[in-house]
């Protein structure tokens, strides 16, 4: 396999095999939430952790340390040893059946020092280092989880999952895995126990949407003016690290009273703004960003534990007009006032728009959503043998509609900085005009 640095190596994987719970679990079904069964997160979700060797842990194997502690952690949190089912009018069930998760481990003829280079996503060799087994990759009747842990020459390892993200959301997997390396290290139970609860997200009866929920606007394509939809082939994808002089450099432009924005924030609405203008769409036409609100830590209901999708989107709505010519303060002000309307009335709206409209995706024409992973903790899951050196999306073009999805992940570069890095997927020619307006503004590194 070939990257761009003209590297190649070889993955041998071993036939991947079911890992079941180390003890009887629960034979039963669970309701999902109707935020987790809505149409949006109907995806497989890669995610991606490099280890380097650590001499204390000698003559210990990654992949059985990890393999074992999978197991165990899986009494706990059983439903993902189970099957998505979907019942009448769309919705979703786990059959809890303890059928086991997929696990696949492997041995590459690399080094992570030879993989330097490519640390931060996207991985161009990442269908070697989390094999696509057949058939896994369904949202229904499928593995709700898909484990390769890939030893290194050097003795480090490669631990990539892919999770179905009805089942949970980046914050949740993050407490699935941090549960697992407490595992791997000894504990008899996680720290903090798993809690289902989706009840907490479930339609009123009856049902009734009292809030106005843009983020759910179903554009009708065929009304959109030629060229202002997305071309959805010849995509690409880059990543772009943003250090402390990058971040400085975009901060020392905005008037003082943003100051206390945090810098993902403001890095996502340079982002929107940047992308946009990339785009080269009709100065009229109405662009979004769906700002994704932690409905944990907004709403104190959610009980610590809580592991299935329990965030909001409400959009920040304005022309390509608007955000172009205005500054990012303006883009900051829009994400505010969104932000701020999602009040305990506006999410149970939410929730029962889900089921009076047939669990539809959100809007996806002229839209963006980048998630905010800097405080997931991807990168500090230690499975004993350190922190990753890079924890968190193997690419930016999940989800059911290429480059609508995004993030900013914590990541710290060659020079030992720490930043956060956000890949991105456009067309073609619309990453390189993105590239030169960033060049222009900041003069950022890219790799």
């Amino acid at each position: 396999m070939s990257l761009a640095t003209a590297l190649v190596f070889k993955v041998e994987r071993c036939q991947p095999e079911l890992v079941v719970p180390t003890k009887p679990t629960p034979q039963e079904w669970k309701q999902l939430s109707d935020v987790d069964d809505q149409e949006s997160f109907r995806f497989q979700v890669p995610m991606i952790q490099f280890y380097r060797n650590n001499p204390s842990m000698e003559g210990r194997d990654p992949v059985k340390v990890i393999k074992e502690a999978v197991a165990r952690t899986l009494v706990f949190y059983y439903p993902f040893a189970g099957r998505i089912r979907e019942v009448f009018g769309r919705k979703l069930f786990v059959e809890c059946t303890a059928e086991g998760i997929l696990f696949t481990e492997a041995n590459a003829d690399v080094t992570l020092e030879q993989l330097e280079n490519s640390l931060q996503p996207p991985y161009p060799y990442i269908d070697e280092l989390l094999y696509n087994v057949p058939n896994s990759d369904g949202i229904l009747d499928s593995p709700l989880l898909l484990i390769q842990v890939t030893r290194l020459n050097c003795g480090g390892f490669i631990c990539a999952v892919r999770f179905n993200h009805v089942m949970t959301d980046g914050l949740g997997m993050a407490q699935f895995m941090m549960a697992i390396a407490e595992m791997a290290g000894g504990a008899l139970a996680p720290s903090i126990l798993p809690v289902w609860q989706r009840d907490l997200l479930s339609a009123r009866d009856p049902p009734r949407v009292t809030c106005q929920h843009p983020e759910y606007d179903q554009v009708d394509h065929d009304n959109v003016i030629e060229g202002t939809m997305i071309p959805f082939n010849n995509m690409t994808q880059r990543s772009f690290f943003f250090g402390p002089t990058e971040l400085s450099i975009i901060r020392e432009t905005l008037p003082t009273h943003f100051h206390n924005c945090s810098s993902s924030e403001i890095l996502t609405i340079f982002i929107w703004r940047l992308r946009t203008i990339a785009l080269q769409l009709s100065q009229d036409e109405e662009v979004r960003l769906l700002c994704l609100v932690n409905l944990r830590t907004k709403f104190n209901f959610f009980p610590l534990g809580y592991y299935g999708n329990a965030f909001a989107l409400p959009a920040a709505l304005t022309t390509v007009d608007k955000l172009a010519q205005n500054h990012i303060g303006y883009g900051i002000e829009l994400v505010e006032k969104a932000k701020a309307k999602v009040t305990e009335e506006y999410m149970k709206s939410m929730v029962d728009l889900m089921v009076m409209k047939g669990r539809p995706h959100f809007s996806v024409v002229r839209s963006l959503l980048v998630a905010d992973l800097t405080e997931a903790g991807f990168e500090e899951v230690d499975y004993g043998w350190g922190k990753a050196i890079y924890g968190g999306p193997a690419s930016g073009g999940v989800g059911l509609v290429p480059g609508l999805i995004s993030f900013c992940v914590p990541f710290k570069n060659r020079n030992g900085e720490k930043g956060i890095v956000v890949p991105l997927c456009l067309p073609a020619p619309a990453m390189e005009r993105f590239v030169a307006e960033l060049d222009a503004l900041v003069n950022i590194r890219t790799p």
